[in-house]
Parts: C-alpha cells; structure tokens; sequence
C-alpha cells in the first residue's frame, strides 16, 4: 500500500522536485544530528513565520471568500498569535513545540495501540498484537519521560530526514528513468 502511494508520488512530481526535496531532507537531518540545539530553534523559528504568514493569509481570504469565516478568522488570529509567539521566544519555543509533538505522539501511539490490539483479537493475527504493544510501550514511554524524549527529538527527527530524503533522491533517479522511457522519441534534424 505505502510503495502504491510512493509511485503515485513519483509519477505525479517531477523527478528534479523529488530530487530537491531529498537532498533538502538528508541537509536538515545531517544539521538536526550534528547540531541538534541550534537547528531545532532555527526550524522551530522558520515554524513560527510560516504560522503568522497563514494566519495573515487566512484573514485576508476572509475578504475574498466569507465562505467558514468562523473557521478562517480562529485559524488566523490563532497562526498569528502562535507566530508571533515563537518568533519572540524562540529559546522557549524550541523546547516547547517538540514536547508538544512528543506529547501528542505518545498519545497517538497509545491510541494506535490499542485499536491494533483491538484488531488483532478480531482475527488481526499475532503481527497487529505484536505491533499493537510495541506502539503502546513506546506511548507510555514517551508520555512518562517527555523530556528526554524531547531532547533525543531532534535527533531522531534528523535520522529519519536523512533517510527520508536518500529514498527520495533514489526514487527521483528512478522518475526519470521512466520518464525517460516514456516519453516519445525527440525527431533527430539531419546534419548537413
């Protein structure tokens, strides 16, 4: 199902942006582990400026569409207030948004947890029960220490970036590829 999803991203993204957007990802996941500290707070404060130019956004589309203008005006005083907000502390900020992240993952991965667990004794197999717990551990790991698991964050976050972004460079060489073999024979001019 995921190798289904990835080609249809393939085919549906030039292979130069792919080519991009991995060697951008193994750059960020190489500054995430090596610099863990400073790149966190330059990512969290890039974070920040793209939540107050959405809010800013979203209230201007407000005059050109009224259409879920409840929605639109929360979202924007809400993504200005949050960007303004992290741009001002960024220190602060830093720390956190990711135990925020960390917090909301450990509840997820409980959650997740246990409907696998719930899957598996429906006819699921030993695989759901198996993955089931270990997502369960994993929450309850990450919701009694957020700390630590906020401050190993970044660099888990780098190792998949990293990974992340050589499978993208790879498939973008493989886009090509195809698009290459795709793509109608260019008519040769004949030399004089």
């Amino acid at each position: 199902m995921y190798a289904n999803a990835l080609a249809r991203r393939y085919a549906a993204v030039p292979w130069w942006h792919l080519l991009l957007e991995g060697i951008t990802a193994v750059i960020v996941g190489i500054l995430l582990v090596s610099f863990p500290r400073q790149t966190t707070i330059v990512l969290i404060q890039l974070l920040g400026i793209y939540w107050f130019v959405t809010g800013i956004l979203a209230l201007v589309s407000l005059f050109i569409d009224r259409s879920l203008w409840g929605w639109k005006l929360f979202s924007g005083i809400l993504g200005i207030l949050a960007g303004v907000v992290v741009v001002r502390h960024p220190l602060w900020s830093a720390f956190l948004v990711p135990f925020t992240i960390v917090i909301i993952l450990g509840v997820q991965a409980i959650i997740q947890g246990i409907i696998e667990l719930i899957q598996a004794f429906q006819g699921g197999g030993w695989g759901a029960a198996l993955l089931g717990v270990i997502n369960i551990i994993l929450g309850i790991f990450l919701l009694s220490e957020p700390v630590i698991a906020t401050a190993v964050f970044p660099v888990v976050l780098g190792i998949v970036a990293i990974v992340l972004g050589v499978i993208a460079i790879f498939g973008s060489f493989r886009a090509r590829a195809q698009e290459e073999r795709l793509s109608p024979m260019q008519p040769t001019m004949p030399t004089a």
